[in-house]
């Protein structure tokens, strides 16, 4: 029988999220082969098809009304900026990662990264939530497609064992609100750029 896990077992670490993690990765453990070896794959994939989308948002939006290019070329430049923060919050934070400090854990599908390449917040739920959102504004139509992706790459970040729940929902909530901040602005900026031409 084996014996309660002490209150706080990581420092700094809910223990709530050390649960879920080991819930998550357990099942990722008892997954076939070929669900381990597509999880592995497709949390660097989603990562790739964002920009895609981005790229052919570009593409779309060439020739369209001044508001659109402008909210094109936002959703990579609002992207970039939450991953730049999320980058600096790790350097403060300075989290181990889960593979590396939980006890009990079996063998993970994805390698655990370098000691130095810090968990909290993660970067890849923070350029999926905000290439997310940057694409939901510049191009409506795939808001539920690219939502649904963002909580994927999040889900998938966890299943790997890279990064604990709190660690990829704390990137969403980043990636997110930087986003929709950026967009906005840039939104405002159009308008008010578009009805100066209107006026002259």
């Amino acid at each position: 029988m084996s014996l309660p896990l002490a209150t706080n077992e990581i420092e700094d670490v809910p223990d709530i999220s050390i649960d879920w993690y080991r819930a998550i990765t357990g099942l990722a453990h008892d997954a076939p082969g070929w669900v381990q070896a597509l999880a592995d794959v497709a949390t660097e994939a989603v990562i790739l098809v964002f920009g895609a989308l981005v790229l052919a948002n570009l593409w779309r939006t060439r020739r369209a009304d001044r508001r659109l290019r402008v909210l094109a070329f936002a959703a990579p430049a609002v992207t970039v900026l939450a991953y730049a923060i999320s980058e600096v919050t790790k350097t403060f934070v300075e989290q181990e990662r889960p593979c590396r400090e939980v006890r009990g854990v079996v063998a993970t599908i994805a390698e655990c990264p370098e000691p130095g390449d810090w968990s909290f917040p993660s970067n890849h739920s923070t350029i999926a939530a905000a290439a997310a959102v940057g694409l939901a504004v510049a191009w409506r139509r795939l808001a539920v497609v690219v939502a649904l992706l963002a909580v994927l790459e999040a889900f998938l970040r966890v299943f790997v064992g890279v990064h604990y729940p709190h660690d990829v929902i704390a990137g969403l909530l980043l990636g997110a609100i930087v986003a929709a901040a950026g967009m906005a602005l840039a939104a405002k900026l159009a308008k008010t750029r578009l009805a100066a031409l209107q006026h002259r």
